[in-house]
């Protein structure tokens, strides 16, 4: 029987429109690096590219 991993223990990230923590997601595991936004509704509502900080 595969062993659970309790949610605290997931990889997590900034939203990138709202600034809230999220948790990894299996359906996100092949594309993780690419994740930005915690939902369909933060990526819809992402700010425009003038607006985003560069490093």
């Amino acid at each position: 029987m595969a062993r659970m991993v309790k949610k605290g223990d997931l990889a997590h990230k900034i939203c990138g429109s709202c600034q809230r923590p999220f948790a990894w997601r299996k359906k996100w595991a092949a594309v993780w690096d690419e994740v930005k936004y915690c939902s369909a509704r933060c990526r819809a509502a992402r700010p425009s590219p003038a607006h985003e900080v560069q490093p």
